[in-house]
């Protein structure tokens, strides 16, 4: 395993803040919720939707530039 330092500042290249914007996107934006636990099952039906989506992972946290010789088969 090799980390990669990303720049600070930098949440476009940060593929866990991808992630969060592609659910607030699609799912979590301009809403407003009466409890807690409406907000954490809204949460994990936006990940459950999110995860459906055959590629969408994948190609929100792949990045040519950080290609270090990974074979397709490891991710």
């Amino acid at each position: 395993m090799t980390l990669l330092l990303l720049p600070t500042g930098s949440p476009e290249l940060n593929p866990t803040e991808q992630v969060w914007q592609q659910l607030r996107d699609r799912s979590l934006a301009n809403r407003c919720y009466d409890s807690y636990e409406q907000i954490v099952d809204a949460c994990c039906d936006a990940w459950n939707a999110f995860t459906e989506i055959p590629g969408a992972i994948r190609s929100l946290c792949t990045r040519t530039w950080a290609n270090l010789g990974v074979t397709d088969g490891m991710l």
